[in-house]
């Protein structure tokens, strides 16, 4: 008998509320290790309120979360600053430093947690920028200078300074052109897949979501409606998850996703598109 390896982050019945208005009512979820987990919803569904909270600036009302096997509602704070060390973020707006190069801003977290000099901190922050498929003399930049889709690339350098286990990204795709959004698509799948890493990602990028997720979950009214592919998620009728499915846009992505061999096509006598 083989023992299933332990999610890297589980929930359990979270429940947030902001006054007498409910974000989470009762949400369950798992990520596996090494799989690439997005969170979907409409504006107001809890996504970002539901990140803040595997990430500790927020906690919820109620519930538990484990991440890494760590419960965080008991870790003191120095457990919580070991615990930070294990994972990186790249946050919506890139979170750079504007008054530091975009090589001092890679650095920064290596400078905080590491004793290493500074030259070799500088070594690492420029073989960071190379592994997100930007130029050293980018390094000399800053981030005021780089164009969005460079940013967004600075930005996840620096949240892999610490050779992270479990990766957040806050919609990595967002203002980026269709060319700068695909090479972030490429650049997300690489990653997981030569380092090992466990991703988890908001995003709203349709194309992102069939080309690079392993797993889907949609949230809606407070609770997680539907948890699987893309291609399983398109063969559910709740309205909720429908609406990233119908429609012009929605059908283009997941055609593209199926000419790449992203995606599968649903299996006769599963939901159909018009």
């Amino acid at each position: 008998m083989t023992t299933q390896t332990p999610p890297v982050i589980e929930l359990k019945q979270v429940t947030t509320r902001f006054g007498d208005h409910v974000v989470h009512a009762g949400i369950d979820l798992e990520v596996r290790r090494g799989e690439i987990f997005a969170l979907i919803g409409g504006s107001g569904s809890g996504k970002s309120t539901l990140l803040r909270e595997m990430i500790l600036p927020q906690q919820p009302n109620e519930g538990s979360i484990r991440v890494l096997g760590a419960e965080l509602s008991t870790l003191s704070d120095e457990q919580i600053l070991a615990l930070r060390q294990r994972w990186g973020v790249m946050f919506q707006h890139g979170g750079l430093f504007g008054a530091l190069t975009v090589l001092e801003n890679v650095g920064l977290p290596l400078r905080e947690h590491t004793a290493l000099g500074d030259s070799l901190i500088d070594d690492i922050a420029g073989w960071k920028l190379a592994m997100t498929g930007l130029q050293r003399a980018v390094g000399a930049q800053y981030p005021s200078e780089l164009s969005g889709g460079m940013l967004k690339r600075a930005s996840l350098a620096r949240a892999l300074a610490l050779d992270p286990e479990v990766l957040f990204l806050d919609e990595p795709t967002a203002g980026l052109d269709p060319d700068s959004a695909g090479g972030v698509d490429d650049l997300v799948r690489t990653l997981r897949d030569l380092f090992g890493l466990t991703i988890v990602m908001i995003t709203h990028d349709l194309d992102l979501l069939w080309q690079v997720a392993d797993r889907v979950a949609v949230l809606a009214d407070g609770k997680v409606q539907g948890v699987g592919s893309m291609a399983e998620l398109a063969c559910m009728e709740q309205p909720s998850i429908r609406k990233f499915f119908d429609g012009p846009r929605a059908r283009a992505a997941q055609q593209q996703a199926q000419q790449s061999g992203a995606a599968a096509p649903p299996k006769t006598g599963e939901h159909h598109r018009n």
